[in-house]
């Protein structure tokens, strides 16, 4: 089977790692040469079962990984006790990773395949015969003509996102507070770094020394010594309307983008890699290999679970948005019956991998 894969990006290296080990011949095709990057503090959170499965198929991701054992929630109202702690019984709650880590493993993979075409369109990517287009470019000619429609929200906030460094501690213990402006995440990199992720409620940018006010403000457990530059980028929440065009299948942040509060951006991306490799290996075995086929099963096995999944972290920060203009009243409530009751406080365990 030939498929070929738009775009440079992380979802498509992954993407491409785990379907050349599957012995299935791949092209990554995109308007830019591939290279390494050393420029972004980015981060990326990853479920305890994602993990797993990414290590299952990439052993050497288990290099990368910095595991988190606990998630303990704080409002404004109260920053020294935790509504909640989310916690899994020996395991770990997800693991954190450096995104340039990431993308730079994917991309020393001497096996991939990459061709650089400029202002390509279906015609000439069609010539090619491949029978499986996977497409997670946001600014081809593909994307623009036939994947435009789509529900979105824009939230009219921007992600700040930086890495502090600071004294050694015992380091397995992520934060989020939710605070007036907008979540505010603590998140374990190693035992002396720690990412900063600041869901402004603004589309004005930070700059190092208003974003280390807030951290401070929040802050209790850190000695900084140094503050990385800090990214800033639009909150969005979108879903597409159609996943596919003929055999062409979209995929990754075309199909999705969530607010970051939940860190679930790349981890629906990974379970929409999961449903794909079990799609192409039950219809490979059984001698299929139509793209169309395949793009129209990945659609109908996923496109409800990712509007839902989308749908119930844009509500969890409606409700946080509310509950600080009234205080925090309603979650110290909801947070207390979460606590007194051992079925509810597993099931919310269980959601938050």
């Amino acid at each position: 089977m030939n498929i070929c894969l738009l775009g440079n990006n992380l979802t498509n290296l992954v993407l491409a790692n785990i379907l050349l080990k599957k012995k299935i011949n791949v092209d990554i095709i995109s308007q830019t040469k591939p290279s390494l990057l050393t420029n972004t503090v980015r981060t990326i959170a990853i479920s305890n079962e994602n993990y797993k499965f990414l290590i299952k198929n990439i052993k050497q991701i288990s290099k990368l990984g910095w595991p988190t054992d606990k998630i303990k929630i704080y409002s404004d109202k109260n920053k020294s006790s935790d509504l909640f702690e989310f916690k899994n019984k020996n395991q770990s709650n997800f693991y954190l990773l450096k995104y340039s880590e990431l993308y730079n493993l994917m991309i020393k993979n001497k096996f991939l395949k990459f061709i650089n075409l400029k202002n390509y369109n279906y015609n000439i990517i069609k010539k090619r015969n491949y029978n499986l287009i996977i497409n997670s470019d946001q600014n081809n000619q593909i994307t623009k003509k036939y994947f435009q429609k789509r529900v979105e929200k824009n939230y009219k906030s921007l992600a700040h996102t930086a890495i502090i460094d600071h004294k050694k501690i015992d380091n397995k213990i992520a934060y989020q507070f939710f605070t007036k402006n907008g979540p505010l995440a603590f998140l374990p990199l190693s035992n002396n770094q720690t990412s900063i992720v600041f869901s402004n409620n603004s589309l004005k940018l930070m700059n190092k020394l208003s974003l280390l006010q807030i951290i401070k403000k929040y802050n209790h457990q850190y000695e900084i010594t140094k503050i990385s530059e800090i990214e800033s980028v639009p909150i969005k929440f979108l879903v597409l309307r159609e996943y596919f065009f003929k055999n062409i299948l979209s995929f990754g942040d075309l199909i999705h983008k969530v607010h970051p509060l939940a860190g679930q951006g790349f981890n629906m991306t990974i379970r929409d890699i999961k449903s794909l490799t079990n799609i192409l290996d039950k219809y490979t075995k059984l001698g299929i290999v139509d793209g169309k086929i395949i793009a129209q099963k990945f659609q109908e096995n996923n496109k409800h679970l990712n509007f839902t999944y989308g749908l119930g972290i844009d509500t969890i920060n409606s409700f946080f948005k509310l509950d600080s203009k009234l205080k925090n009243n309603l979650s110290e409530s909801i947070f207390k019956i979460l606590k007194g009751n051992k079925i509810l406080n597993k099931y919310a365990t269980f959601l938050s991998n």
